[in-house]
């Protein structure tokens, strides 16, 4: 932007002065031969009273003592003065008897008729062209330059000017980035013009209202862990209080597992104002796992579960924390079994590349599934956005035999 503004004031400059240059050069050179000529008919005219006289040594002497070569044409056809022929100028002049201005090759021709006694005398001198031009060059040459040193100090202005425009948006700019990196403390110091000074004021209050907006969902998350203590309490005590060992634990297990996961979103709402540090997991192990707990879900419900993943001394590191990845695969399960009628098989496949997908024989999603908090089963929409943000890329397809299939690419370590 402060490239194009000093082009545009350049160029406006550049056309302003040859606009007013261009007449004033034309001008210069006619003003020079004006001057020329008009300084060749006063030669003349010193010379045409001596002439009417007819006093040929007087005009014999007034004709010599000129700055410039003058030739006088006598009556009797002798010449004083610089020798020349009769030009056409010449004898037209002595016929017609008015003074006349002819140019030629060498400049312009300036003849004047004397009427005397004895016949017709015509007194001739010639301006060259060097006459007509004196001066013009160095003229010329002094506009130029001061058109080039007007363009210059108009382009040192336009720079300047432009500087005052532009360092403000390159500071909105700046702060504009910064808060997009989560440093929601920058703020813009509003300078320039007015209307910059007004959008500077409106990102630090949407800068301050982010702030606010981001320390009310804390403290509702933190209120909603304090409302979850209570059942997660009575949940680990009926777990307890079950007469199969197996199920007790696996009941308390899964108490565990949402007093980890609300900690964990409590823990990340907390470092939301903080660069997110890297992350990393063993995505087989992780998988392994998960799938794990919920085959028991699935032999319960009579959904055949199969599994493709790679042997346990093979790890498949991803740079996605492991409790993120439980909860990707936990929300795409939990559709599975959510949406799909007892019985539906499904699938979870890994591959030592980090695509995980999922794959079921129901009736398929929706297509409005595919958009981010979109859900035609009745729930929060949330459960494929949990998985979308883990992933580098997210697919929803449909199944060869009917059925769905999400397919997950996870970010490598």
């Amino acid at each position: 932007m402060r490239q194009r503004l000093t082009l545009l004031v350049a160029g406006t400059t550049l056309l302003v002065l040859l606009a007013f240059l261009v007449p004033l050069a034309v001008l210069v050179r006619q003003v020079a031969e004006d001057r020329a000529l008009s300084r060749a008919d006063d030669v003349v005219q010193t010379i045409v009273p001596v002439a009417g006289a007819g006093d040929v040594t007087a005009l014999r002497l007034a004709v010599t003592a000129q700055p410039v070569p003058v030739t006088v044409f006598l009556p009797d056809e002798s010449v004083l003065g610089t020798p020349a022929a009769p030009t056409a100028a010449v004898r037209l002049a002595a016929e017609s008897g008015r003074a006349l201005t002819v140019v030629t090759d060498d400049g312009q021709e300036v003849a004047v008729p004397v009427l005397g006694a004895g016949g017709t005398t015509v007194v001739r001198t010639v301006v060259t062209d060097a006459e007509l031009t004196r001066g013009v060059t160095r003229a010329w040459l002094t506009l130029a330059a001061l058109g080039l040193a007007l363009v210059l100090l108009g382009l040192l202005v336009a720079d300047r000017l432009a500087r005052t425009i532009t360092a403000p948006i390159t500071q909105l700019s700046e702060v504009s980035h910064r808060l997009a990196g989560a440093e929601l403390t920058a703020r813009a110091d509003p300078s320039g013009p007015r209307e910059l000074r007004e959008v500077a004021g409106a990102l630090n209050h949407l800068a301050s209202r982010i702030q606010e907006l981001l320390a009310a969902e804390r403290e509702q998350i933190a209120d909603l862990s304090h409302r979850l203590r209570t059942p997660l309490t009575a949940l680990r005590l009926e777990a307890e209080s079950l007469r199969d060992p197996e199920e007790s634990a696996r009941v308390a297990s899964a108490a565990d597992q949402v007093a980890r996961a609300v900690t964990a979103v409590i823990q990340q709402a907390r470092r939301r104002d903080v660069a997110p540090a890297v992350a990393s997991c063993d995505a087989a192990a992780v998988v392994r796992d998960r799938v794990a707990f919920w085959a028991v879900l699935a032999e319960d419900t009579g959904r055949a579960l199969s599994r493709a993943l790679p042997p346990e001394a093979e790890p498949v590191p991803v740079a996605v924390s492991g409790e993120d990845l439980a909860a990707a695969l936990d929300a795409l399960l939990g559709n599975v079994f959510a949406h799909t009628p007892d019985g539906t098989a499904l699938s979870v496949t890994l591959s030592t590349d980090g695509v995980l997908e999922i794959a079921d024989a129901g009736p398929g999603f929706a297509p409005s599934a595919a958009r981010r908090g979109a859900s035609a089963g009745g729930s929060t929409g949330l459960g494929l956005d949990i998985a979308r943000r883990i992933a580098t890329r997210f697919e929803i397809t449909g199944a060869p035999g009917g059925g769905a299939v999400v397919r997950l690419r996870l970010p490598t370590s």
